[in-house]
C-alpha cells in the first residue's frame, strides 16, 4: 500500500516513523536508527512528512527536501493536543502524522544552512555573555570581602580586572588575587572571543541585504538585525505586522467570553531572543530620548507621558515588530513617519 503521509519523531539516534495511506491505515510503525534515516527514505516515493520544529529538523527537512519529500515543520505546542495519554516516541509520531494533515494546522519554514549559521554565531555569542555575566559578578563578590567595591558596568569590571592580571591590585590579598586573577583572565577570554563573534556578525550584516535594511529602523541596531535577517525565513506567512508581533509575543493576551473583550499582558510567546533584542533597542532610544531633549522623538515624548517606561518600551516594541515586518515584506527601507498638520 502506497505511503502518503509521515510523521517522523526527531531524536539523537534513534527516530520514529509513523506512516498512513491515503485512507489513513497505518502502514508503517517502526523505529529508524540514524544511519537508516536516508536509505530509508530514499526507497519512498515523494509523500508529506511532518515533522516537529526542533533541534536538528531543519537539518532533516533539508536532507528529505533533497530526496523529494514535502516537509512540514510544526511547533510543538500545536502538536501537543493530538498526543494520545502517555508520552512514548510512537505516540508522539502518531500525533505529528495527524497533525501535519490538519488544513488548519501553522507551519515553520525551513532555515537555509546559512541562516542556522548566523544564529549559531548568535546563540554562542549570547551564552559567552551569560558566561562573562557570570565571572564578573563572582569576582565582584571576592572582593566585597576585602572592602573593594567596582562601579556598575561592564566597563568599570573589565577595567579592573585587567589591573588584577597585570598585578596592579596592591589593595587585594595575595592568595586572593591569585583566585581573581584566574577568574579575571576568564572574563578577558571571553570578551575577546564575543569581541570576535561581532566582528563575524558585522561581515555577515554587511553581505546581507535583509539585514541592512532592517537596521535602518530606529532602535535596531547590528545583533537585532542580523538575528531577524536569520529567523524569519518567509514574512509572508504572517498576514499582517500584527501578526508578526503576535508570533513575537509582544501582543496582549486575550481572556474575552460572552461578547466582553479582555486583554491582559503581552503573551511573551515566540522567539525570546528576538523578543528581548527589540525590547533593548526601544529602551535604548527611550533613553536618548530622555537624556537628549534637544532632539527628542516628540512621539516617544508623548507615549512617555501616558504611560510608564516599560510599557512604553513595549509598545513601541510592537510597532517596530509591525514596521519590520512591512520592510521584510515590501523589500524597502524605513521611512521616518510625516509630522501631522496641525489643526487650522
Amino acid at each position: 500500500m502506497e505511503i502518503t503521509t509521515i510523521g517522523l519523531d526527531l531524536a539523537k539516534t534513534v527516530f520514529q516513523v509513523h506512516a498512513v495511506s491515503s485512507t489513513g491505515e497505518v502502514v508503517v510503525r517502526r523505529a529508524l536508527r540514524r544511519a537508516q534515516m536516508i536509505p530509508f527514505f530514499s526507497k519512498l516515493t515523494p509523500c508529506l512528512v511532518g515533522i516537529e520544529a526542533c533541534g536538528t529538523s531543519h537539518h532533516w527537512a533539508r536532507e528529505l527536501v533533497r530526496l523529494g519529500h514535502e516537509v512540514r515543520l510544526m511547533p510543538p505546542a500545536y502538536v501537543k493536543p493530538y498526543v494520545k495519554r502517555g508520552k512514548t516516541d510512537a505516540g508522539d509520531a502518531e500525533a505529528i502524522c495527524e497533525a501535519v494533515m490538519r488544513p488548519t494546522m501553522r507551519f515553520v519554514p525551513i532555515k537555509s544552512e546559512e541562516q542556522q549559521a548566523a544564529l549559531s554565531l548568535h546563540r554562542t555569542r549570547d551564552l559567552l555573555v551569560r558566561q562573562r555575566t557570570q565571572l564578573v559578578n563572582m569576582i565582584r563578590g571576592l572582593l566585597a570581602e576585602f572592602g573593594i567595591d567596582i562601579p556598575k558596568g561592564i566597563t568599570h569590571a573589565l577595567a579592573f580586572v585587567r589591573r588584577v592580571v597585570a598585578g596592579e591590585a596592591h589593595e587585594v590579598p595575595q592568595l586572593a588575587a591569585k583566585v581573581i586573577g584566574a577568574l579575571a583572565e576568564q572574563a578577558l577570554e571571553g570578551q575577546a572571543r564575543i569581541r570576535q563573534l561581532e566582528r563575524d556578525l558585522l561581515a555577515w550584516y554587511r553581505s546581507n541585504e535583509l539585514a541592512r535594511r532592517i537596521a535602518t529602523v530606529p532602535g535596531v541596531g547590528l545583533l537585532g538585525a542580523t538575528a531577524l535577517a536569520a529567523t524569519v525565513t518567509d514574512p509572508t506567512q504572517f498576514r499582517s505586522g500584527r501578526q508578526f508581533a503576535a508570533w513575537l509575543g509582544l501582543t496582549p493576551l486575550q481572556n474575552s467570553s460572552g461578547g466582553k473583550e479582555r486583554l491582559g499582558r503581552i503573551s511573551k510567546m515566540g522567539d525570546q531572543y528576538l523578543r528581548r533584542l527589540l525590547i533593548i533597542g526601544m529602551t535604548s532610544l527611550v533613553r536618548r530620548n530622555l537624556h537628549r531633549p534637544d532632539s527628542a522623538d516628540p512621539r516617544i515624548t508623548a507615549l512617555l507621558a501616558r504611560k510608564p517606561v516599560r510599557v512604553a518600551t513595549v509598545a513601541m516594541a510592537n510597532h517596530t515588530a509591525r514596521a519590520i515586518w512591512a520592510i521584510m515584506v515590501r523589500g524597502e527601507v524605513y521611512r521616518t513617519p510625516k509630522p501631522m498638520a496641525a489643526a487650522a
